[in-house]
């Protein structure tokens, strides 16, 4: 009787284990939502080899950009498409917290339920950076000349509209009582190219696409925005001790797929995540480009939970501030 049972067990389980050891067919694309160069193209391209290599099965992935709308355009085409696997993301807040919560008309998506959460990559802080011309040298400095300054005297970039650059400024002009002029790129390479070269003055990018540039001197970085100094980082204090007592946002990037996923292919694909973040030499990769490793449970329900939390968050932060984001 017991062989019989086993017997049927496995025929039920067949196709599921078929499946399992199939995938992936073919190479896996892992889109973002933004143009080369900005923090989650960076972070795609850090960890998609060994990603790949912790999948097995002779995994290849392939890195591919689809920028627009601060991520929302990638992310409306990924909810269409095949949940089988082969087709995944990397984002971060500004598609999936910011613009559902503070663009108006919100987005075509709903940020959690439309979409797979496959597991976290890491958090990340921003930092105040300007032009190396600004009349103003320290994150102090800086601020006192924002906040003195005429309605729109000063112009600054962003990485897209309803992306976290921009509502981190906007934040940062309410909290000082002035206005400034925005000017959109399309991704955080361009913006900082633009703040280099003067288009605009100043502006507070993700620190994972700024690092570099802070390093060499292209722009200048004054502060952070999170609560504690950068490890990566220690002499640039943070906003909160510098000059705007309380101010304090993060990003972070997660990898999420179409609904509805295959059990089976959802756990090999967060198994896969969740061992490339814990190596030791991807979280020291991921640190020297501004990035922290998550640390702890990394499953897809952690994720999903820390998603509903981020939208909650800014769905707050708009209603309290009044913050509204025009397309």
């Amino acid at each position: 009787m017991r062989s019989w049972l086993l017997a049927g067990l496995c025929l039920l389980l067949a196709p599921v284990m078929a499946l399992a050891q199939a995938f992936p067919e073919r190479p896996i694309t892992l889109v973002t939502g933004f143009a080369p160069g900005g923090s989650t193209d960076i972070a795609s391209r850090m960890i998609s080899e060994r990603f790949a290599a912790n999948i097995g099965n002779g995994a290849r992935i392939v890195v591919e950009n689809r920028p627009g709308a601060s991520g929302t355009v990638a992310a409306d085409w990924l909810r269409r498409q095949s949940p089988d696997g082969h087709v995944i993301m990397l984002i971060e807040v500004s598609s999936h917290a910011i613009a559902p919560a503070a663009l108006a008309g919100g987005t075509p998506f709903d940020p959690v339920g439309d979409f797979t959460q496959i597991g976290m990559v890491g958090t990340a802080p921003l930092i105040l950076i300007t032009q190396p011309a600004f009349p103003a040298r320290t994150a102090t400095e800086a601020v006192a000349r924002l906040r003195a300054s005429r309605p729109e005297e000063f112009a600054y970039a962003t990485s897209g509209v309803g992306s976290i650059p921009h509502l981190a400024v906007e934040m940062l002009g309410a909290s000082v009582g002035a206005r400034f002029t925005h000017v959109p790129y399309r991704s955080g390479g361009l913006m900082l190219t633009a703040i280099h070269q003067g288009e605009g003055q100043f502006g507070i990018a993700v620190l994972a696409s700024a690092a570099q540039q802070v390093r060499d001197g292209m722009v200048r970085g004054l502060a952070v925005t999170s609560r504690e100094r950068f490890p990566a980082f220690p002499d640039i204090p943070t906003l909160h001790e510098a000059a705007v007592p309380g101010f304090e946002m993060t990003t972070w990037n997660m990898i999420i797929g179409p609904p509805r996923m295959n059990p089976a292919t959802l756990a090999t694909l967060n198994r896969a995540l969740a061992a490339t973040v814990a190596e030791p030499a991807i979280r020291e990769r991921l640190l020297g480009a501004g990035v922290a490793a998550w640390s702890g449970a990394n499953t897809p329900e952690v994720a999903r939970d820390f998603m509903q939390a981020e939208v909650r968050k800014y769905q707050d932060v708009v209603r309290q501030t009044g913050i509204r984001l025009e397309r």
